[in-house]
């Protein structure tokens, strides 16, 4: 084992020295990479945080625009690069991005290696000189014994404190992050619900039709084509949440477990540490540090582990929060919610637009040619069923031929009346479905009229969500609620976990040092009273 000689001030200021360097170093480099390099105040919380407010718009040959996000927040070494500095923005699939990244978590994970080596080293030379030069421990500093108690209480509590503050953060970012993926899925089933009633309403529009009247062949085609284009999408967007979804929660779930375990682990030990220094058991002690020694590692990796997630939970919100003032540039915030082209959505409001004014001008036409005509002989039934009273007004189409608003005409009927004001104008039939009272709609053609406009309404209301589509509004929506909602809190619990982890390996790795202090303090006074006990021969001959 390992044991420390009688004046053993020089190694422990040495060693000491080292390693609050060491520790300032791995916090002032996390701090580094937790503020960033441009600050603003954010009103949700009371801390100083960065953010980054230079947008880089660059132009392409087609007049669209991509857009780096968070360039500054970004502008970390690229160790896959030569260590040149990362340019590209915000991209979790560029492989430059993740290197860039990982790299900010150096320095915890540079102090865990000087810790191991250097601890390793230590504990060597004290084993060495303990063997080789044997002492009597006779005679103990009564200061020694007062500050390494107190030091022991003091670091001990750090370790504690930075454990609540770590399962406190580490709690509050679990539901965060529940909360907003369950919000993301949410949003995306709802594009996928919207896109499949956008479906259905279409396909139901080719079945629907008054008497021989229906749609055309050539617009029935053209819903059978963006049939196939709005199945893609809503796969597209039920597939790239949900597996970013699942990615997330892979990744997500083992670090919470093990920060948890690690956690415990820390307590544990800091408890079973202090206790066992107290009632002086050195060999107990002796092999908690050796526990401990690998268990600071551990902790100072798992926290750099953490400044990547803060980094990359604070890059994900800098550069929502930069999409939000330019919501038509093409980024890389598109593979955690995909958008949809400005084409495919043009080309969705012009089929919806012009399936709705088509199928609205059958009924108007049936309605117009059929049901208000009083010259048809009884030989062109079914067109004939001996209609006859006051004519039946049209509907009012939403569309113009080129699908531009229109404004309702005196006379019309909308969907709010339509139903109600075509009733008064149904027929008793006999059985071979002839009015024989007066009227223009046999019951058949009610309700075959009704049909139609109730799916061409369908259509009509469907129509902002398509609109949504071509502007973003929803992407746009989505975006600024996590900004303005979440992102806060999720910086803040990033930085509590990260905070507790660094606060508590080095309290831990302090008190393992204290332990062996106060124990080596202990037993050489309690040595000492005994010996001073002694009759003065004996203590003489001890002494040898």
């Amino acid at each position: 084992m390992f044991c420390i000689g009688s004046n053993p001030s020089t190694h422990f200021i040495f060693f000491l020295s080292f390693f609050v360097l060491a520790t300032l170093f791995s916090s002032s480099y996390g701090d580094s990479h937790l503020n960033g390099l441009h600050r603003s105040h954010l009103p949700e919380y009371d801390e100083v945080v960065e953010w980054n407010t230079r947008r880089i718009v660059v132009e392409t040959s087609t007049n669209s625009t991509d857009m780096i996000l968070a360039a500054k927040r970004t502008y970390r070494k690229d160790p896959s690069n030569n260590m040149e500095y990362y340019t590209g923005g915000w991209n979790i699939t560029n492989s430059h991005y993740l290197y860039s990244i990982a790299y900010s978590a150096v320095g915890p994970i540079l102090v865990a290696v000087i810790w191991l080596v250097f601890f390793g080293v230590f504990m060597l030379c004290l084993c060495f000189r303990h063997c080789c030069c044997r002492r009597k421990p006779y005679g103990y500093s009564r200061a020694a014994y007062a500050v390494s108690l107190i030091l022991l209480l003091l670091f001990t509590t750090a370790t504690i404190t930075g454990i609540g503050f770590l399962y406190a953060g580490q709690a509050k970012f679990q539901n965060s992050i529940v909360n907003i993926l369950s919000y993301i899925l949410h949003q995306a089933d709802r594009v996928v619900v919207n896109l499949q009633n956008l479906l259905g309403n279409l396909e139901a529009a080719k079945g629907v039709g008054v008497g021989q009247i229906s749609l055309p062949d050539e617009i029935k085609g053209e819903i059978d084509t963006m049939g196939i284009t709005i199945n893609r999408l809503a796969d597209t967007f039920h597939n790239v949440t949900g597996t970013n979804s699942h990615d997330i929660r892979n990744f997500l779930d083992p670090l919470r477990l093990t920060v948890i375990y690690v956690a415990a682990a820390v307590l544990v030990l800091a408890f079973l540490g202090f206790l066992f220094s107290i009632l002086g058991k050195k060999w107990v002690v002796y092999c908690l540090v050796i526990a401990g020694w690998m268990l600071v590692a551990g902790t100072f990796v798992i926290s750099g582990m953490f400044l990547i997630v803060h980094n990359v939970v604070a890059d994900t919100c800098v550069s929502m929060d930069e999409w939000h003032q330019n919501p038509n540039a093409r980024s890389a915030l598109e593979e955690i919610i995909p958008r949809v082209d400005n084409a495919t959505a043009q080309d969705i409001s012009k089929v919806t637009k012009g399936v709705t004014f088509s199928l609205l001008g059958v009924v108007n036409y049936a309605i117009s040619n059929v049901s208000n005509a009083n010259n048809l002989p009884p030989e062109a039934k079914p067109l004939y069923f001996n209609q006859s009273g006051m004519v039946m007004p049209t509907y009012c189409n939403p569309y113009n031929p080129d699908f531009t608003d229109r404004k309702c005409e005196p006379g019309e009927v909308d969907f709010t009346n339509a139903s109600q004001v075509w009733k008064k104008y149904i027929c008793e039939v006999s059985s071979s479905d002839i009015c024989i009272t007066t009227g223009r709609l046999t019951p058949d053609r009610y309700r075959q009229l009704t049909s139609s406009v109730n799916v061409s309404y369908g259509l009509y209301t469907g129509m902002p969500f398509v609109v949504e589509l071509i502007d973003s509004t929803f992407l746009t929506e989505t975006f600024t609620d996590i900004s303005e909602n979440n992102c806060p809190g999720l910086r803040k619990f990033t930085k509590w976990v990260y905070v507790g982890f660094i606060t508590s390996s080095t309290a831990l790795m302090f008190s393992l040092i204290f332990w062996v202090v106060y124990v080596r303090e202990r037993r050489h006074r309690a040595y000492t009273k005994r010996v001073d006990r002694l009759p003065e021969e004996e203590v003489s001959y001890i002494q040898g």
